[in-house]
């Protein structure tokens, strides 16, 4: 086995492609579909042959009308018994009769939420006559009565479980003012509700242990560690004492149950600090990780790390799902997972070793001043990476003279690199990964074992610097300057200009923002953005009063501190790393495109009984590029594809903000509807007195227009 240690063998059976044979597809009851997560629809009444006759059904807005609405909705909705469950971008929870659109009953936990958070979706349980949707919003989960949407009172304090329990134990400091929420819903085995997190990715990052509730009680069950504890497998691949201080190593991105296995799937991101490891020396086990717990006692079965100390940020970003492959001659039951860094492992089920070869090779082991590079990583012979690994000379963007000789120009000002595990420094590195690969949208099997994965391919660009440069910088700086540089820099710019669609740029926050929207922001996170809870109110006054004199020229307030360097940093701070991103964003030319020819998006369809790609195509486009005569490039995308039995792949996901239908056989477009705002989440498949739908959440605001719309299509009567 390559990189594999297995605990106890699962039971054999055959639960894998069971619930998509003996499901209707009426429904779509969880995250992912159905249990085996792969999004695929067995409904066959939108075809390939028809799918042009598509219109729209019905259209519902979910946020509030007064409210700006500039966070995403990313959340794939569910539908139970003929009524859909979703959220709006305030976090609100409703249901919707899902034939028609209609508002059955709205949940809105507003007035006690701390903190923000993206939500992707939520989770069902019954028992008889008591129907629970359960959800995270801010930094608690909720469970609330499916059939009125009134809290269930009895779960938890008083209908919700704060997301910081179970964290804590034995680390020696007090994490309560961290940040932790959960963006994906977990999974329900019998009465047992597991889900993971989302937290900084800083020396502030809260511990990313996956959890077990009573989804009766809310009471904790059982704890995973994901950066091991004393006496527990995997403690001596860290520093001792590691637990007590680095956080992070996340299931942020969802699971997988497999009911008669018992068995809970999941992949794991980065340790925090992202970039710098000098104080996580070791390979840092549970990071980076594909895992197989037992679902009711939180037992280790097996575990499989995909990269050792992690330096990239190449997390496993979407929930594993399942197929049963015909490989060499011989049927297979094997987990899917996909990740950043644009590999799709399959691995055998039971036992977690690569169905496909895997080479562990020496990788460049010399980085900055006390880190400690891991010196040999996995190698994956099949399926190919869904994007590129290195930025090369010969791949610098050829949309038109003027963009390839400006990035040539920039190109020409990084170290050259061979490696795609060249450790970050401070002379800078260009690499994939960070966007994607495959992101948190997921991807859809069917049943012939055809993996269908959207894909980004963005480089980008980092340079470190060492925390006693950053402090001689910060010394000379007012306190807005510097607690701004300190902790803000490294994602929006030392020039505020951000990186894309992923950080907005802060140019212009004063004229969508008030000091008091982004006090609450700075307060409470939103979207990828962390908590900064521990800041007080002075010093978040301070970044405020820098942001927005520097364009607006408002007064200045007063430094509340004689030098910013100075600043004392906060016991429930853990640590601050000796090295920290200066520069990270995306490498582009200079209108913003991306550096490297395209495509920079696509849809692909991998057969995973042999390892081959059937297809890849550019998904997305830029209409702009388009009438200049330029190739559709593809754009960034964010969300998922389903799959379904009528023959077609439907995804939204893109920039220009439009939903598409696929031949899942040629991947052809066959269909395609411009949205009001941008579909940042995975549409969904269902039935309602026998009509079939497709609905997908219109959230926009990712570098777009506002939105907050579920919109569901259908065939013309």
């Amino acid at each position: 086995m390559v990189g594999v240690t297995v605990f106890a063998s699962c039971k054999n059976d055959e639960d894998n492609n069971e619930p998509v044979s003996m499901e209707t597809g009426k429904d779509y009851p969880a995250y992912g579909g159905n249990k085996a997560n792969n999004r695929f629809s067995p409904l066959t009444q939108i075809n390939a042959g028809n799918v042009k006759e598509l219109q729209v059904a019905w259209t519902y807005f979910a946020n509030d009308k007064n409210s700006p609405a500039t966070r995403e909705t990313q959340c794939q909705p569910i539908v139970v018994n003929g009524i859909l469950y979703g959220t709006s971008a305030e976090l609100n929870l409703f249901a919707l009769k899902a034939g028609t659109g209609e508002q059955v009953w709205k949940f809105e936990p507003s007035k006690d939420r701390q903190r923000f958070n993206n939500n992707r979706g939520v989770m069902y349980w019954e028992n008889g006559a008591d129907k629970r949707i359960l959800y995270a919003a801010g930094s608690f989960l909720y469970a609330v009565s499916a059939l009125t949407g009134k809290s269930i009172t009895t779960f938890g304090e008083n209908g919700k479980v704060d997301l910081h329990e179970g964290l804590a134990d034995n680390i020696g400091h007090d994490i309560k003012n961290l940040s932790v929420t959960a963006t994906t819903p977990g999974v329900i085995y019998k009465n047992t509700l597991i889900i993971g997190s989302s937290v900084s990715e800083r020396g502030d990052a809260a511990p990313g242990h996956v959890r077990a509730f009573d989804v009766v009680t809310g009471k904790l069950k059982w704890v995973f560690h994901t950066v091991p504890q004393p006496g527990e497998f995997g403690y001596d691949t860290w520093p001792k004492d590691a637990y007590k201080n680095i956080g992070a190593a996340i299931r942020w991105g969802g699971m997988l149950v497999v009911d008669k296995r018992g068995t809970v799937y999941f992949g794991t991101g980065s340790p925090a600090s992202d970039f710098f490891g000098g104080d996580r020396e070791g390979s840092n086990l549970f990071s980076n990780c594909i895992i197989a717990l037992d679902a009711e006692t939180g037992k280790l079965k097996w575990y499989f790390q995909g990269i050792a100390h992690d330096l990239w940020d190449r997390d496993f970003p979407c929930p594993p799902n399942l197929a049963t492959i015909n490989h060499n001659g011989e049927k297979t039951d094997v987990v899917v997972q996909a990740g950043k860094d644009g590999f799709v492992y399959v691995l055998d089920r039971d036992s977690g070793t690569s169905i496909f070869p895997i080479e562990i090779k020496p990788v460049p082991s010399k980085g900055l001043p006390g880190e400690h590079p891991y010196p040999m990583q996995k190698f994956v012979a099949k399926p190919h990476s869904l994007m590129r690994q290195l930025v090369t000379e010969d791949d610098i963007t050829n949309i038109s003279p003027e963009s390839h000789d400006f990035v040539l120009k920039r190109f020409r000002e990084f170290p050259k690199s061979d490696n795609r595990f060249q450790p970050p420094g401070v002379e800078g590195t260009l690499l994939f990964g960070y966007s994607g690969g495959a992101e948190w949208g997921g991807n859809a099997i069917d049943p012939g074992g055809i993996l269908y994965q959207n894909a980004n391919e963005a480089p980008w660009e980092l340079k470190m610097i060492d925390k006693a440069t950053r402090d001689k910088e910060i010394a000379s700086l007012s306190v807005g300057n510097g607690l701004y540089l300190r902790n803000c820099a490294s994602c929006h710019g030392p020039d505020r200009k951000g990186n894309g669609e992923v950080v907005p740029s802060l140019i212009d926050v004063g004229k969508r923002r008030s000091p008091d929207e982004i006090n609450n922001i700075m307060k409470t996170g939103n979207g990828r953005m962390p908590a900064f809870p521990y800041f007080s109110d002075d010093e978040r006054n301070a970044i405020i009063g820098f942001i927005l004199n520097k364009e607006h020229g408002a007064p200045k307030i007063p430094d509340v501190h004689s030098n910013a360097a100075t600043i004392v940093v906060k016991k429930d701070f853990p640590y601050e790393p000796n090295y920290t991103g200066s520069i990270w964003q995306r490498f582009t030319d200079q209108n913003g495109y991306n550096a490297v020819k395209p495509p920079w998006g696509t849809l692909n369809a991998i057969d995973l009984n042999t390892g081959d790609y059937l297809w890849r195509v550019p998904l997305g486009e830029f209409p702009e590029l388009s009438k200049k005569g330029i190739p559709i490039t593809g754009t960034d995308n964010y969300g998922g594809p389903v799959v379904t039995a009528g023959g077609l792949v439907f995804i939204g996901a893109t920039r220009d903000e439009r939903i598409r239908a696929f031949d899942k056989k040629t991947g052809k477009v066959v269909w395609e509807y411009q949205l009001p705002a941008g579909g940042y989440a995975t549409p969904i498949s269902y039935e309602v007195e026998g009509k079939q739908y497709i609905a997908i959440a219109a959230g926009g605001a990712r570098g777009g227009k506002p939105g907050g719309w579920y919109i569901a299509f259908a065939l013309k009567n």
